[in-house]
């Protein structure tokens, strides 16, 4: 049960991804093929148009890549809780990914027996990040290793699965969830559909991980909202920067 889960033994997460190269013409010829029988189905009854709906490559694992990673754990405080958040990012995926594993096999979280919390997390982030780990030739730690599992040894905690109550007719949005649960967040100058004009064309990874981290927070705050706790304040939460997240 949620309740007897602690916040501190969660890692929330959020990935931004894009598509595979900058625009359509770029793609290998073997995977252009497959891109275009892809676009085939998404297309529907309309005449498919495989380089106009390429920026949609993004969110398939097999056309997409990750650029940046947010992360961040709960840490226990008096009568409340402090957040700290960092992102991993970059333009070289494969680095991302080692950098993403080696967090994970750091003593702080390996000894806590941390578990993954995302929204629609189950669905998106945690098989794309082990797909791009298999493509990149990155072993997948335990934590995303779902071979052999049976239902209740998978520790991964979804908020957008959580909010459903067992309805599985309807998507809720990160950004909607919050708005109803009276959670305030930040106006960003982004959404993620936005994402991969800011990476190919703006050069902004930046603007791309300040966005990330927002939604880290978001699913944090909502989080806590779930099981009944004080949201995070805004002197409370402690955003490092590419040298390293810090521990308590």
């Amino acid at each position: 049960m949620l309740s007897e889960i602690k916040p501190e033994s969660i890692l929330f997460l959020d990935i931004e991804t894009v598509s595979q190269c900058r625009k359509y013409d770029d793609l290998d010829p073997e995977i252009k093929i497959f891109w275009d029988k892809k676009a085939t189905n998404l297309s529907g009854n309309t005449e498919p148009d495989p380089a106009g709906i390429y920026g949609r490559a993004g969110i398939y694992a097999e056309f997409g890549k990750i650029i940046c990673i947010g992360i961040g754990y709960l840490v226990s405080e008096t009568n409340t809780y402090s957040a700290r958040l960092k992102t991993i990012a970059g333009k070289d995926e494969a680095e991302i990914l080692q950098r993403f594993c080696e967090l994970l096999r750091a003593p702080y979280f390996r000894d806590r027996n941390i578990r993954f919390c995302a929204h629609n997390g189950k669905e998106f982030d945690y098989p794309y990040i082990a797909r791009r780990l298999m493509i990149n030739g990155i072993e997948v730690p335990p934590a995303l290793d779902l071979a052999g599992k049976k239902p209740w040894e998978v520790k991964h905690l979804d908020t957008l699965e959580l909010w459903k109550f067992g309805d599985y007719k309807s998507y809720t949005s990160l950004a909607l969830l919050a708005t109803v649960l009276g959670i305030p967040t930040p106006k960003d100058d982004i959404d993620g559909s936005m994402v991969g004009k800011v990476f190919w064309e703006d050069d902004d990874l930046v603007r791309i991980q300040k966005y990330c981290i927002k939604d880290v927070l978001t699913v944090m705050q909502v989080l806590l909202r779930f099981k009944g706790l004080p949201l995070l304040l805004p002197e409370n939460i402690v955003v490092s920067d590419e040298s390293g997240m810090s521990e308590p």
